[in-house]
Parts: structure tokens; C-alpha cells; sequence
């Protein structure tokens, strides 16, 4: 039986989504902000006050609001809050799901909501990508972010999924979150591991599978592979709870970290953020939580 947030369905959907960027934050994930630490410059703190921030925009979306509109609320409503880039992949994740209606099939909704994309909605995610100002964003021939909006956002998404996961969700259905992070989430549950370690591992499972966009941006190809080699060793060594696993991911976290931070894994952040969203709305994962080990 699921248990639900609240009693509307816009609620629910923006409690959803905050809960889950609040999970995918917390959880000690290799290479990444948690609450055991901070970047220079970017903090637990801004994390945790873009998942709350972002809840109207959510709640918007699934009333009825376009794509595009909610997405640009919620990068500014971020972007007000905290000053800096801390969910642009993650909201481009989350609106999309957050539109299906509650009596839609998650998966199937989807699809349905991203095959009805139109120009208004490229203008307004172009407006949405310009206003949270990523990093490392490079220049591309066609459909480039410095000039204008292309017609068709899935075809946008399409010329950039080749190098961005956060693109390519958009292009197959967001096929990676079923097909990987979901089963990795299911495992977890099953297995009755805390949900600190379900989430790493489900980070871990992504990461070694597609080579994180964002360390790819910033530091090349070849060390986004590497680092996915990387985290594929981690969970060779074991599974949660197992000393073996933990020391492999603390050697791995402290070597993405070794770098400036350069070596982030933020794409794989966003993507689990979005399975996490549907584990929560599917009932997969409930309250109350059982986050750490006791």
C-alpha cells in the first residue's frame, strides 16, 4: 500500500520531488555534496533549500502548467534562493515526471508528456538553461545554447544525448531510470539495506554503467571513463555492508575529490534524483524511513 504525502495530488507531486532531492542530497554518494560535505562554494544547506524551493513549480507542473513554464520557475525560484546552479538537470528531470497524472502509468505518462513538447516549451527551457548559468557547457554547431531557441526541444535533446544523460532521458523515455536506477532502488528495498546505502548504490550501479556527463565536460572523456571503471571496482568488491565495498567507495570518493571537485558525478546525481521521485511516487520506497543503519 503506498502511503502518500498529502491529500491533493499537486502536493503530493511537489512533496515527491522535494523528498527526493532531499534523499539523493543526504545520502554520502561518492564525489558529491552530502551533509558530511561541502564544496567550496556549494553547500548541503544550498542543496536542501532547492528541494524545498522548487515544490511550487512542481505542484504547478502537475496541474496542468507547461513543461517549459514549470522548469523556468523552478531555476529561478532556485537561482532567488541560492545564487548558484544546484538542479538545472535535476528539474529538467523532475517536471516531466512530476505532469503525469496520477491515474497515468509513470512510465507510459511520460513518454506521452515528452512527445507533446512544442516551441514555447524549447523557448522557455532555453530561458531556464541561460538563467541557472551551468558550467562547462562548451559551444555546439546546431541548437547551441547562445543562440536562438530551436523549434522542436526533443530535437534539441537529440543532437545532445550522445554527451549529456540529462538529454538522453528525454530521447528514450527516460530509459536509464527504469531500467537501471529503479531495479538498483528495488535491490535495496529488498535487501533491507538503509536507504543511505541503497541510494549510493544505486549511484554507484548508474555511474559504472554510463560515464558521468559533467566530469566528461569538465575534465574529458577518459576521465569519465575512468571514473566509471572506477565505481564499477567498488561494487565488484562487495555490496553494502560488506567492509570491502566501503573501503573501495571511500578510496573512490576521496579520488573524485582529489581534482577540485572537477570530478563531480553530478549528471548521475540528477538521474538518481528522478528514480528516487519515482520510487517514492510508485510506493517502492515509503514512509517512514529507515535512512541509516541502526
Amino acid at each position: 500500500m503506498q502511503r502518500r504525502f498529502a491529500s491533493d495530488w499537486p502536493t503530493q507531486v511537489a512533496q515527491f520531488a522535494g523528498m527526493a532531492c532531499l534523499l539523493e542530497a543526504t545520502a554520502p554518494k561518492p564525489g558529491n555534496v552530502h551533509r558530511g560535505a561541502d564544496f567550496e562554494g556549494l553547500t548541503y544547506l544550498d542543496f536542501a533549500t532547492s528541494a524545498l524551493v522548487i515544490g511550487p513549480a512542481l505542484a504547478s507542473a502537475a496541474s496542468g502548467s507547461r513543461l517549459g513554464a514549470a522548469v523556468l520557475a523552478a531555476i529561478r525560484s532556485t537561482r532567488h534562493a541560492v545564487g548558484t546552479n544546484t538542479n538545472l538537470g535535476t528539474v529538467l528531470l523532475l517536471v516531466p515526471l512530476g505532469m503525469v497524472p496520477q491515474t497515468k502509468d509513470l512510465q507510459t505518462g511520460v513518454a506521452e508528456i515528452l512527445a507533446q513538447l512544442d516551441a514555447e516549451d524549447t523557448r522557455l527551457v532555453y530561458e531556464a538553461i541561460r538563467y541557472a548559468q551551468p558550467g562547462s557547457m562548451g559551444k555546439v554547431d546546431e541548437a547551441d545554447l547562445a543562440g536562438p531557441p530551436p523549434a522542436n526541444l526533443l530535437h534539441a535533446m537529440q543532437l545532445a544525448a550522445g554527451r549529456d544523460l540529462v538529454a538522453r532521458q528525454y530521447t528514450n523515455g527516460f530509459a536509464e531510470v527504469w531500467d537501471v536506477i529503479l531495479p538498483a532502488l528495488q535491490r535495496g528495498v529488498r535487501s533491507r539495506w538503509p536507504l543511505a546505502d541503497t541510494i549510493v548504490f544505486a549511484h554507484l550501479t548508474l555511474m559504472s554503467q554510463f560515464a558521468d556527463s559533467l566530469i566528461a565536460r569538465k575534465c574529458g572523456a577518459a576521465v569519465a571513463n575512468q571514473a566509471a571503471n572506477l565505481a564499477g571496482s567498488v561494487l565488484a568488491a562487495g555490496q553494502p555492508g560488506e567492509q570491502a565495498y566501503h573501503e573501495a567507495a571511500s578510496d573512490f570518493d576521496f579520488w573524485l575529490r582529489a581534482d577540485g571537485h572537477r570530478r563531480n558525478p553530478g549528471t548521475t546525481a540528477d538521474l538518481v534524483t528522478a528514480g528516487l521521485f519515482a520510487a517514492l511516487r510508485e510506493g517502492i520506497i515509503e514512509l517512514p524511513l529507515r535512512f541509516y543503519a541502526t
